[in-house]
């Protein structure tokens, strides 16, 4: 079929022989098929391919991408197989099954699957990519099936009879040399590895690894949603867990208090090699350790501050306060907004050889050159508060704080940013006008608060729809109005939404980015400050002023077809 089908292509015109002479160039060199190769190349799409062998076989063609599988159907045909002949079961109807498959004309293969199932078979054909694609979805990804590997490895009799009673006796001790033999297991090192580096080829931010009573289950984090990867045998549970404290440098013995360890991983992906910082975090919970490992990948941090999302008004207003000699930005929004994104691009703009950076975190996530950077450790008395005395005696001209958690963190930072110097931080609150009552309720004086500050930047992140799936859908002009479109621009607004690819792992969304509420702290609502506004008065100033609220920066991404109305409506609320 090599070169039938370009052979086929060609006499359809739809390549021409310079172009089917570099894709065998190309399968010389790095191997597939060369309908594959023809696709990858941009010659042709998988459909065009699959219409030219449709009307050359006369059998129909389908498209995988939006036709469901019965899993019941699915088991007919072994993984094995269906790898090896590049084909997948559809349907059983009596004694006939419909299989999907990129050569029709593979008489040998029709043999043989009829032969193994007893079923009568009947093809229809679709695109090698889509049967890639429907495998992974249906059997599980390289990943999966490698992992089902080694749990076929790991013969552990899991479970027992339900009516079994069993004394459990909480361990007051423990065998540390059986969980560090057991760790260091070979199926146990590769399941760690397997989903470590899944992990990274799906670009998910957290792993985390949860015990239950009678569960043990790994979820991924990616763009901000997390999902179900796996379940390991609950046997595994303290292995598993020993393995990866083992890589992060942390006490297997010590199951009683939470710890934090680090774990720096090199690997190569799409030929590239990257370093991957893994910040490792365990917390004892009733039923055992759960861990979070946050992925750290310096080459996806956005220093670009033209690129988090900020609208040009919203822009202005950031870049014109962290450009002033001295005064506090604060950057405010839960865990897992960005803030640390949003505050690293700040410093590396103004990240100069004539001024002096330093920073307090906990933790240090990135390291940045030409900035100073001091990690927290309040275990031995090294507090944000004590950090910043130290920083006032360093010379500096810009000062980072991780985050302002108390009142007396509050008042150095503030008192810093009094006495010339730039003060960067971030605050735990739901918007930006509500960030004054918090500080407020610190118990730092109005006068100091509204003398101090230059900007709150409120943010949050939100999902991008994928630009491979991206389609028109029709909403009605009264929802627009009620999620606080203008009459007009619910007229002509077309919303998008992703309906799912392999590039999307079938969630229609593809990456993340900001939505951002700058208050600037200008004379009108420094006044508010001083006489005790509400938040509710300070946003309606703010607003007559120019800032964009939240919601008002996720309708202009809906505007531009960035983002879906689920995303706005799941992370602000109505102005």
């Amino acid at each position: 079929m090599t070169t039938k089908i370009g052979d086929l292509l060609l006499k359809e015109k739809l390549i021409s022989p310079e172009q089917l002479n570099q894709a065998l160039e190309h399968q010389k060199k790095y191997g597939g098929r060369i309908g594959s190769i023809l696709v990858e190349l941009d010659f042709v799409t998988e459909d065009d391919i699959t219409n030219v062998l449709s009307h050359q076989y006369g059998v129909p063609s389908i498209n995988l991408d939006y036709f469901e599988i019965d899993p019941d159907v699915v088991k007919l045909i072994p993984l094995e197989t269906a790898q090896k002949y590049q084909v997948i079961p559809l349907s059983r109807v009596g004694s006939t099954l419909t299989i999907a498959t990129t050569d029709p004309s593979n008489v040998f293969a029709m043999d043989d699957i009829k032969f193994m199932t007893g079923f009568n078979i009947e093809p229809v054909i679709a695109s090698e990519g889509a049967i890639t694609r429907a495998i992974e979805k249906y059997y599980g990804t390289p990943h999966a099936i490698e992992l089902k590997k080694v749990y076929d490895q790991l013969t552990i009799e899991e479970k027992k009879d339900e009516f079994d009673l069993e004394v459990e006796e909480e361990q007051e001790q423990m065998d540390v040399d059986e969980l560090q033999r057991s760790s260091e297991e070979a199926p146990i090192i590769k399941l760690v590895n397997l989903f470590i580096a899944d992990a990274i080829k799906r670009a998910a931010s957290d792993i985390h690894i949860e015990p239950y009573e009678r569960d043990f289950r790994i979820r991924f984090r990616m763009d901000g949603v997390l999902y179900n990867i796996m379940a390991p045998p609950m046997k595994l549970k303290d292995a598993l867990t020993s393995r990866v404290k083992i890589m992060a440098k942390l006490d297997i013995a010590e199951k009683r208090l939470p710890q934090d360890g680090r774990i720096k991983v090199k690997t190569t992906l799409e030929g590239k090699k990257i370093e991957i910082d893994f910040r490792v975090s365990c917390l004892p919970t009733i039923h055992g350790e759960k861990i979070v490992m946050r992925l750290l990948d310096r080459s996806k941090l956005m220093l670009d501050m033209t690129k988090l999302g900020m609208e040009p008004p919203s822009l202005k207003f950031f870049e014109d306060a962290i450009t002033k000699p001295y005064g506090m930005v604060l950057v405010t929004g839960p865990t897992g907004s960005g803030k640390t994104n949003t505050l690293y691009s700040a410093i590396s703009r103004l990240n100069t050889t004539d001024v002096n950076i330093i920073t307090a975190e906990d933790p240090v996530e990135f390291n940045l050159g030409g900035i100073n950077q001091v990690q927290i450790h309040e275990q031995i008395g090294l507090t944000f508060a004590a950090a910043l005395r130290s920083f006032l005696r360093q010379d500096p001209n810009i000062i980072l704080v991780g985050e302002v958690r108390d009142f007396e963190t509050a008042e150095i930072a503030i008192k810093a940013a009094l006495t010339g110097h730039l003060v960067l931080s971030t605050l735990h609150t739901n918007d930006a006008p509500s960030t004054i009552n918090r500080l407020l309720n610190m118990g730092i004086e109005p006068f100091l608060v509204s003398n101090s500050l230059l900007l709150v930047a409120a943010q949050r992140l939100i999902r991008k729809i994928c630009n491979n799936c991206k389609t028109e859908v029709k909403v009605p002009k009264k929802s627009l109005v009620d999620l606080g479109f203008s009459p007009e621009e619910a007229s002509s607004v077309t919303v998008m939404h992703g309906q799912g690819c392999e590039h999307c792992n079938n969630t229609g969304y593809k990456g993340r980015i900001g939505l951002f509420e700058c208050m600037a702290i200008n004379e009108e609502v420094s006044e508010l400050i001083l006489i005790g506004a509400s938040a509710r008065e300070l946003k309606r100033k703010s607003i007559e002023l120019g800032m964009l609220t939240l919601r008002r920066s996720g309708l202009l991404k809906i505007k531009e077809g960035i983002t879906t109305i689920d995303e706005v409506v799941r992370e602000t609320v109505k102005d």
